[in-house]
């Protein structure tokens, strides 16, 4: 089923709208993109997303809207025909939402402070990171290019943070965390993922993206520190 009454919501280089991006283009379901200036939200991002008043949003004809980008990619493999995003099995299942919730809530917050702040607070924060890439590339089936198997799905999606965006990360903040000698797996992995035909239709280009996210540096650091501040 194919469906042209498809909006997506979503602004240049996030790494959270490539994730509702590429389930579409993975379930072959034609789509708009709408390009928002984070800067000056739309009327419209504000009427479909009021609560948190960020991208993406997902639009599917007369039907309340969608947030949140793994609640889309859910709702997109569920709303439309094409190859599964998500294992059939009940255990698979609940254990790739574990990971991608484990990605978004744990993994990310001590990679944030790791990559934005220093002394003993980024120390700390790198040793957890570089632990956590080592717990979640535990999580590839050996002899298999994607966390799916044979092919990309639902916890690829979700780990796509990982494989396109954490070097641009590493490059504005002049950090490295994940290297080929701590994590070989996990880059590999990163490398196929990056170059699958249907994710570089919907990957920005890193140069671009490092240009666009460089004048937010000052910005990163202070959510950075402002997390170290409370726990």
């Amino acid at each position: 089923m194919s469906d042209p009454a498809v909006k997506l919501i979503g602004c240049f280089g996030s790494p959270v709208v490539h994730r509702a991006e590429v389930a579409l283009r993975l379930k072959g379901v034609p789509y708009e993109l709408i390009t928002e200036d984070l800067n000056n939200k739309s009327e419209l991002l504000l009427k479909h997303n009021p609560v948190h008043q960020k991208v993406p949003v997902l639009l599917h004809g007369d039907r309340p809207a969608i947030c949140e980008s793994l609640v889309i990619v859910e709702y997109v493999n569920e709303a439309f025909d094409g190859p599964t995003l998500m294992p059939s099995d009940p255990l698979a299942h609940a254990t790739a939402r574990f990971w991608a919730s484990f990605m978004d809530n744990e993994c990310g917050e001590s990679m944030w402070v790791a990559l934005w702040t220093d002394g003993k607070a980024q120390a700390a924060a790198a040793r957890e990171t570089k632990a956590n890439l080592t717990l979640i590339e535990g999580q590839l089936p050996k002899g298999k290019r994607f966390f799916g198997g044979d092919a990309i799905n639902y916890l690829d999606i979700a780990l796509s943070w990982i494989a396109h965006w954490m070097g641009v990360f590493e490059e504005i903040s002049g950090v490295r965390l994940l290297t080929k000698e701590e994590h070989p797996a996990l880059c590999r992995w990163a490398c196929e993922y990056t170059a699958d035909e249907t994710v570089r239709q919907c990957i920005p280009d890193r140069d671009r993206v490092v240009a666009a996210l460089t004048p937010r540096k000052e910005l990163y650091i202070s959510i950075a520190k402002a997390m170290v501040a409370h726990e």
